[in-house]
């Protein structure tokens, strides 16, 4: 009986030294990857590629004959089959509520499209190339900045946004306030293929490379440190920039902070089994377990699989097609602001939203053609070459902040995200905003970003 006891206790010893070391193996800081960071991503051969340097403003206005042609096609009959009785959101945009929106685009928006038009122009646009491809900005510098220090902020949107989301959030960020010895000036890009940026003619254009894209255009406007802000898309990217190019970023502030690397993953599937060791009781609303994750992913990310397998079926299916574009991505603003808002028939656009606000975004995405330039950031994501970078288990060492808004898709538990974010300074938890809270609360992510970074002094 005691052999076997001294067995079972070294087999026990083997396993937990074993466990030990893949633990260790696996949380250890992962070497940054080798990138290119001149990468040519424009048509033809690099070497036909002239550089040019220049900023230059961009006119984003619009030629009648397209809006002309857009009023066209939204006087089409429609065809649209009823809704099953008694059926909000649940399988899909109702098409009661399409209909509304259509009618009000033709009927309203439309007829108005030179004050929504000069809305668009309010800030200064402009337009550099970068690696071979034409990238749009917008740049805001802050007025009566007397005894407050001016901050370069890289502001950053995903997909299905656009710059149209800070429209609200930059007056705030460039106004000097009381409450803060900080100011911003803000450059704010349409991402790689998205809006009047030009989308990549060469594959592998994922967020790692984004990022390299992204740090150079801030080094062509010559700010060699600079604040991050961004969600979705521009969540990823912007923790991507703060990993690649730690010496040029002072700070990275999310409302989606992620952590995907293989230990934070491991530690999310235990969080599920012993929540009380992981999560603090007093925001345990806001982490459902990885059961209800799975459910999620399951309800919501088909589009996601299908941008990532074929970007170019669904973005032909698109392309010039305003009802379907309005329906495929004004749906994800029901749901992604409150997975609740799926149960009713209007699928609660107007309760956060205007339909100008909502119609400036469609009309972007239409009037440049992007639709299927911008979902193609998500085949070039979500593949084995970018998954190989390892970039999910690189550190961050900049200071971070954290907002997480109730109604966000998922969200990671902070005992999760410093394994990443080394330097988590400020984390908040709301009861209220989902997915866009630039766009749907953006007083509240002011107030957040900047009570993140009056913690920066420290």
């Amino acid at each position: 009986m005691g052999t076997f006891v001294r067995i079972l206790v070294a087999g026990l010893a083997i396993a937990l030294a074993v466990a030990f070391k893949n633990y260790r193996d696996l949380s250890a800081p992962a070497p940054l990857p080798n990138l290119d960071n001149n990468a040519y991503w424009g048509p033809g051969e690099p070497k036909d590629y002239k550089a040019n340097d220049a900023v230059v403003p961009y006119d984003i206005g619009v030629a009648p004959e397209l809006i002309a042609d857009l009023h066209a096609q939204l006087s089409r009959p429609l065809r649209l089959q009823e809704p099953l009785e008694g059926v909000g959101f649940e399988y899909g945009f109702n098409s009661k509520e399409l209909r509304k929106v259509i009618n009000y685009w033709r009927d309203s928006y439309l007829p108005k499209w030179s004050e929504r038009e000069q809305y668009l122009k309010k800030f200064p646009h402009f337009q550099t190339t970068i690696q071979g491809l034409k990238i749009h900005f917008l740049h805001v510098k802050p007025q009566k900045v007397e005894g407050k220090k001016v901050l370069p902020l890289l502001l950053m949107h995903g997909w299905p946004g656009s710059v149209r989301e800070f429209y609200e959030l930059i007056p705030l960020l460039t106004t000097p306030s009381a409450s803060s010895e900080y100011v911003f000036e803000v450059i704010a890009p349409s991402l790689p293929g998205y809006g009047w940026s030009q989308g990549s003619s060469k594959t592998g254009l994922g967020v790692a490379q984004v990022a390299v894209i992204m740090r150079n255009l801030m080094l062509r406007l010559h700010f060699d440190k600079f604040v991050i802000q961004g969600g979705d898309w521009g969540a990823l990217i912007g923790s991507n920039v703060a990993s690649l190019f730690p010496e040029n970023v002072l700070a990275y502030h999310s409302n989606m902070c992620t952590n995907n690397s293989p230990v934070s993953n491991i530690k999310l599937i235990l969080s599920s089994l012993f929540p009380g060791f992981f999560i603090d009781s007093q925001h345990a609303v806001f982490y459902k377990g990885i059961g209800s994750i799975f459910v999620h992913i399951l309800e919501e990310f088909g589009y996601a699989h299908i941008q990532a397998t074929k970007p170019d079926t669904i973005g032909s299916a698109l392309a010039h097609n305003p009802v379907g574009l309005a329906a495929y991505i004004l749906e994800k603003f029901s749901t992604w602001t409150n997975a609740e808002y799926k149960h009713l028939e209007d699928g609660g656009l107007s309760k956060r939203f205007t339909y100008d606000a909502l119609l400036d975004n469609i009309m972007i995405y239409y009037v440049t053609n992007s639709i299927t330039t911008s979902v193609r950031l998500y085949s070039e994501s979500m593949n084995k070459a970018q998954l190989a970078l390892n970039l999910d288990s690189v550190k961050v060492q900049a200071p971070t902040g954290c907002a997480h808004f109730l109604h966000e898709l998922a969200h990671t538990p902070d005992s999760l995200l410093k394994d990443k974010f080394v330097n988590l300074i400020h984390t908040t938890h709301y009861t209220e905003g989902g997915h866009f809270p630039a766009f749907e609360i953006p007083e509240k992510l002011y107030t957040d970003f900047r009570n993140f970074v009056n913690k920066l002094e420290n």
